[in-house]
């Protein structure tokens, strides 16, 4: 197997590289530091047609797949992983559950403006009380038949992209009935921004992913269409499943350009910083540690390449999924905490990119599946489930 990049991509890639370097590096921290939402950036993403990489054309995508997505994100998460992650949820959680589950006129009518950047979807899953254990979502639909509408009431917590001034819809899971056995069914909604009822909290207050949207909503007999309703009702279940072993390849790139990037700026500030009359990257204990980061980053790329080389085959990609988010989110940690003592005190200085990346890099372990819950699926791939 070859996981060289085809011209196309490494076109792609260099693009995106460029852009990272030369319209996100040089602004970033500014945003990050007053947790702000950078619009600009975003509208810039949304004119080169990364929101739409792996949608077709007939729907304002580019004709991509998973590898584009995920070489962008990569790219983007080697500066910045704020940008990085509004990408990688407006697509993966936000377009992605649309364009699988959607009806042909759901499609026509939101793809097309979330291709674009001009809006940004959402996807709204984790609860207060159900983030691993998702099966326990209170978040409830009911059927009113006099209007022919769901009636939803619920919360939802730690929702990405939710509250943004493009913000024009999030997906929300719902239990719409109960299984002879007890268990909920839960199935899928099209919540539109600005829906009566649909409340959005303010930001959060987070240690990273400052520069991103993150926000708590809430719903209070928020009505939408019976035509609303995404995908099969009692199937929400099995299409968040799906949607989340796809978005684990897409954090697994991410958290790939993260560790990719602390070994960049250790690189840069191991040539230029002096100690003891010498540059810090002379020393033989500098270079290993940098060495063994590069390993990791390697490796993780490696991982991510395959389960998304998986998917785009339609070959089974779960269990790599699982191991390819797995071991990137645990290299990124590695490496930022290696990034940050490389840099010694400057590390511990907000103006300083490992700083950011420090703060940034934990979350890869909780986010989309949390580190644990990752093994239970590799554990289960492999027979071992009890």
């Amino acid at each position: 197997m070859d996981y060289r990049l085809s011209p196309e991509l490494e076109e792609l890639r260099r693009t995106v590289e460029e852009f990272a370097h030369d319209a996100v590096a040089p602004k970033i921290g500014d945003f990050y530091e007053r947790h702000e939402f950078p619009y600009e950036i975003v509208r810039e993403m949304g004119r080169m047609g990364l929101f739409g990489l792996p949608f077709p054309e007939d729907y304002g995508g580019m004709g991509g797949d998973y590898l584009a997505l995920g070489v962008a994100l990569e790219e983007l998460a080697r500066v910045d992983s704020s940008v990085a992650i509004t990408l990688e949820a407006g697509v993966s959680l936000g377009a992605m559950p649309i364009f699988r589950y959607g009806t042909e006129e759901q499609r026509r009518q939101w793809l097309p403006r979330l291709c674009t950047g001009e809006i940004l979807g959402a996807f709204g899953l984790t609860e207060p009380d159900g983030g691993s254990d998702a099966g326990a979502t209170r978040t409830t639909a009911r059927l009113d038949p006099s209007t022919n509408e769901w009636v939803i009431n619920g919360t939802k917590c730690f929702i990405t992209n939710s509250g943004t001034d493009i913000t024009g819809l999030v997906t929300v899971t719902a239990v719409t009935g109960r299984k002879p056995d007890g268990a909920p069914l839960i199935s899928t909604f099209i919540v539109p921004s600005g829906t009566p009822g649909f409340t959005v909290a303010a930001p959060y207050s987070k240690v990273g992913w400052n520069a991103s949207d993150t926000r708590e909503l809430s719903f209070s007999d928020v009505r939408v269409p019976a035509a609303n309703l995404l995908g099969e009702e009692g199937r929400g279940y099995a299409q968040f499943l799906r949607i989340l072993d796809e978005g684990r390849i897409a954090i697994a790139a991410l958290a790939t350009g993260l560790a990719q990037g602390c070994v960049d700026e250790s690189v840069k500030y191991a040539k230029e910083r002096q100690a003891f009359g010498r540059p810090i990257g002379a020393n033989q204990a500098i270079q290993f540690k940098i060495a063994d980061m590069e390993l990791k980053a390697h490796t993780a790329r490696l991982a991510w390449r395959d389960a998304a080389s998986r998917l785009v085959a339609g070959e089974p990609f779960k269990k790599e999924a699982a191991l390819a988010k797995l071991h990137s989110s645990t290299i990124a940690v590695d490496n930022a905490r290696d990034a940050t003592q490389i840099h010694g005190g400057y590390g511990f200085m907000n103006e300083y990119p490992v700083a950011r990346m420090w703060r940034d890099s934990k979350i890869l372990e909780i986010g989309e599946g949390t580190s644990e819950v990752q093994r239970m699926l590799i554990a289960r791939e492999l027979g071992l489930a009890g």
